[in-house]
């Protein structure tokens, strides 16, 4: 490579990385509670290098926990592991007070997918999405978004949306 009055030729700029919401925007009760997510990841996973790891259930919560990444894994079975958790969680006991009707709806499980890296798509991602999409349509539930979420950042590739954050702090 030559250089140009201080400029190297043949090497692009890498793009910066934004640090604050992108895509749509999201309601701000979901806004802080993928924040919270982004938070607990972050202080439950101090290494930089980690394997990524599948979350179903409800943040703070009841939650069902399963590596993301395994080489016997195929579609099929993706979704029949994702169903086994909603089912799971859907099962487990809930913080609710017992006063509450009956025919009350359940708060909507939520399914996230923990891992190092940048919040662009990667193949795992778009592994799980494709099954967390069947899995909703085969229960016959509303669509389920899967979330990723990094030690910078959460991101939904379905929507687009998402937060990043250049150094995230627990507020007061």
């Amino acid at each position: 490579m030559s250089t140009t009055r201080g400029t190297t030729r043949g090497a692009a700029p890498a793009p910066p990385d934004p640090v604050g919401p992108f895509g749509p925007p999201v309601a701000a009760a979901r806004a802080r509670q993928l924040r919270a997510l982004v938070l607990a990841h972050l202080h439950a996973e101090p290494r930089r290098r980690f394997p990524a790891v599948l979350h179903v259930g409800r943040p703070g919560g009841p939650e069902a926990v399963r590596p993301a990444l395994d080489p016997a894994d195929d579609h099929a079975l993706r979704v029949e592991v994702l169903e086994a958790m909603l089912r799971r969680v859907r099962a487990l006991p809930t913080d609710l007070p017992a006063d509450l009707p009956a025919d009350l709806p359940a708060a909507p499980a939520l399914v996230w997918l923990t891992r190092p890296g940048p919040l662009v798509l990667q193949d795992v991602d778009a592994a799980w999405g494709a099954a967390t999409r069947a899995a909703a349509a085969e229960l016959g539930t509303d669509p389920l978004a899967l979330v990723v979420v990094t030690r910078a950042g959460w991101w939904e590739p379905a929507a687009g949306s998402g937060r990043r954050w250049r150094r995230l702090r627990v507020r007061p």
